[in-house]
């Protein structure tokens, strides 16, 4: 019980410096392993206005962790008969229909993301209408073939569920996983009714650019919503019960929830995915350390939260949190290290609870020099690991925000990340810095040797612009035109590819992607309307 009380002290500190760096309002954490919940620790305020503490009944949004709900009562309804998971999705919802030259999309292909089908369409506040929707799209591949992450296939799964089971998705969440599982104070849907026993979730003032800690923070859009790709939420102690399910393969308080045959649908048919783990049906297979873990996190407006298990030694973690910009994946695996290595009395020691300085670039120098554009130049230094901008006077340092890419705090550069490009090898190491970009900018150092006049056609120059719907999961991207090519750019200074697939049409993203985006309404040269993926957003006054 020692090393659990070191740890809970290590955790309490590290957990409290990161919620103070990344100004994170309110968070529950608890740990568990196969027999109990060891702990419940709550940070922070559940109401910046009041301000209340956050407690350990406090209600938390849980988003996509939704899913695995969902995915576990699939396969309980395919255990008693009810559906076949490897059936067309229409034998249950015969008006589900997606442009397709495929084979039929199977219940299969809905758990494991591999429809082909778009991520979502917010279009509709009913969950009917924006399954609708989706015959205005179209599948991108065989289904089976790869791996695409999409909201849309599991609010397909929740409709699936009640004409399957006869009874509203709610319901189903409730009697099937909840009452087993003694989780009363969850909630299978997000209502008005419960909202006063929720923390509130918040978000930057700003939504239209890259998250800093300096800017401040205002309350997140509420949403109702009974979807089943994000419609739970939950408390600490509460996810804790269903991570012991998992935990301990499918067994409740209560009895058995799940065959071993039916658990091992959940973990054991993993698709392999761009982003270091597998998926299964609901759940993402990782592993690390030599030990297989399983989890799933949810991003809602205002909140962010993660699971994660550690199956071979029967440890779990989950994290409830009031602001989507702490990195609640990161700091659960963080937690997992720190809360394994107590489970099996283990030194504490190797595990690094620094916290990362951002403007620490240990290679500053491949950035350092000039780039011209046809108006500007951009001056770059590096001072004791740092890298710094010097522009109309000031001397600016930069923060890393990913590979090459920098957030740089000033006026001029809010909108958009600060990127560099460099020189292609042939053995895929690094090569030199060459360039650099932000938003449609584009800048140059003497090293560069490439193009530098680039033919398009000209009706693209109707498309750049900001684009923004009332849609609170995607209010806004950017076009951009730069270097004879349009990309989108989200908020988060993150951008994709388009590439042209017809009149007025382009591909979002690589060659295996579903989105698409298509321009619309010319008035004096500009499109005034584009629509992504079937949901409609419109040219901004903003820039």
């Amino acid at each position: 019980m020692s090393n659990f009380q070191d740890a809970f002290d290590r955790l309490d500190q590290y957990v409290t410096r990161r919620m103070e760096t990344t100004g994170t309002p309110g968070m529950a954490l608890a740990l568990f392993n196969r027999e109990r919940c060891v702990r419940v620790s709550t940070y922070g305020v559940s109401e910046l206005e009041t301000p209340t503490p956050v407690k350990p009944d406090t209600l938390f949004e849980i988003g996509s962790i939704t899913k695995s709900f969902v995915a576990v009562a699939v396969v309980q309804a395919a255990e008693r008969g009810l559906l076949d998971l490897h059936a067309p999705v229409t034998d249950y919802l015969p008006w589900f229909q997606v442009q397709s030259k495929f084979p039929a999309i199977t219940i299969h292909h809905l758990l494991t993301h591999s429809a082909g089908i778009v991520g979502i369409i917010d279009r509709s506040p009913d969950t009917r209408g924006a399954v609708w929707a989706l015959r205005e799209t179209e599948a991108a591949w065989l289904p089976g073939a790869h791996f695409y992450y999409s909201d849309a296939g599991y609010q397909v799964l929740g409709l699936v569920l009640e004409e399957a089971l006869g009874r509203p998705f709610t319901e189903i969440i409730r009697v099937n996983i909840f009452d087993p599982l003694e989780m009363a104070s969850s909630e299978p849907a997000l209502t008005h009714a419960m909202r006063p026993r929720m923390a509130k979730g918040y978000r930057s003032l700003y939504d239209d650019r890259p998250y800093h800690s300096s800017h401040p923070l205002t309350p997140a859009p509420w949403i109702e919503t009974n979807a089943g790709d994000c419609c739970l939420a939950s408390t600490a102690e509460d996810m804790t019960k269903y991570g012991r399910l998992l935990l301990n393969r499918g067994r409740g308080p209560n009895g058995v929830l799940l065959s071993e045959a039916s658990y091992g649908l959940l973990i054991r048919q993993p698709l392999t995915t761009d982003y270091g783990f597998s998926y299964s049906y609901g759940l993402e297979v990782h592993q690390r350390e030599n030990f297989a873990h399983i989890g799933h996190g949810g991003g809602m407006p205002g909140y962010e939260a993660f699971i994660l298990m550690d199956v071979d030694n029967g440890v779990g973690v989950t994290l409830l949190s009031t602001q989507p910009s702490i990195g609640v994946r990161d700091l659960a695996w963080t937690v997992m290290d720190l809360w394994r290595k107590a489970h099996l009395d283990e030194s504490l020691d190797s595990i690094d609870l620094s916290l990362a300085d951002p403007t620490d670039v240990e290679n500053a120098a491949d950035f350092a020099g000039a780039y011209h554009s046809h108006h500007k130049t951009l001056t770059l230094s590096v001072e004791d690991k740092q890298l710094v901008l010097h522009y109309q006077g000031a001397q600016i340092v930069l923060e890393k925000r990913g590979t090459d890419c920098f957030y740089v705090n000033h006026p001029d550069f809010e909108r958009f990340l600060l990127k560099f490009g460099r020189t292609q090898t042939v053995d895929d190491s690094p090569g030199d810095v060459v360039e650099a970009f932000y938003g449609a900018d584009w800048y140059v150092n003497d090293s560069y040797t490439g193009a530098k006049e680039f033919d398009y056609p000209s009706e693209w120059n109707a498309y750049p612009g900001h684009y923004r719907a009332h849609i609170p999961w995607q209010t806004n991207f950017r076009v951009i035109l730069r270097k004879g090519a349009l990309r989108l750019v989200w908020p988060t200074g993150d951008e994709e590819s388009l590439t042209p697939i017809g009149k007025d049409r382009f591909r979002i993203g690589d060659e295996t992607s579903p989105e698409r985006l298509r321009f619309g309404q010319l008035v004096n040269g500009q499109a005034l309307c584009v629509n992504y993926s079937g949901s409609d957003y419109y040219r901004f006054f903003t820039p």
